[in-house]
């Protein structure tokens, strides 16, 4: 079990403004589904996005697509490294909202989010605890 890489999925519910990063184990094994979606699981979120109209019109206004374009991974999908940039900036600003817990450098004080290896659209990505994100690793090193 060393050598598995947990994969990063990032979550969108535009409906009730929700965004939330989450690992596959805690996609199986916890209640990320209910809690951005609303439903028990990922086949009842795949019924929500097929008759749910106020859900469906959320997702189409955010995204500027037509509901024939209506797929699951508009709402639920491999995280990016753009995706991890956002992550990022949301960690930063929490940080910078709460003065009483922050050090002096709170802005670079960012505990690591995930595992120190993770999967993303883009690749395999490290943490880097020198500059506080993701970094890809070179295929062969």
């Amino acid at each position: 079990m060393e050598n598995f890489i947990e994969t990063v999925y990032f979550l969108e519910n535009p409906e009730k403004k929700i965004t939330k990063f989450a690992t596959g184990t805690q996609l199986r094994y916890e209640d990320v589904i209910k809690e951005v979606f609303g439903v028990a699981c990922i086949n009842d979120l795949h019924m929500m996005l097929q008759y749910n109209k106020s859900f469906q019109t959320s997702i189409c206004n955010i995204h500027g697509i037509s509901e024939k374009k209506l797929t699951l991974d508009k709402v639920l999908r491999v995280a990016s490294k753009l995706d991890m940039l956002l992550l990022k900036k949301q960690l930063v600003e929490e940080t910078n909202n709460k003065p009483d817990e922050q050090p002096q450098n709170a802005d670079l004080a960012i505990s690591r989010p995930f595992d120190a290896t993770i999967k993303l659209q883009e690749g395999i990505f490290e943490w880097d605890d020198s500059n506080f994100s993701y970094n890809a690793v070179k295929p062969g090193a």
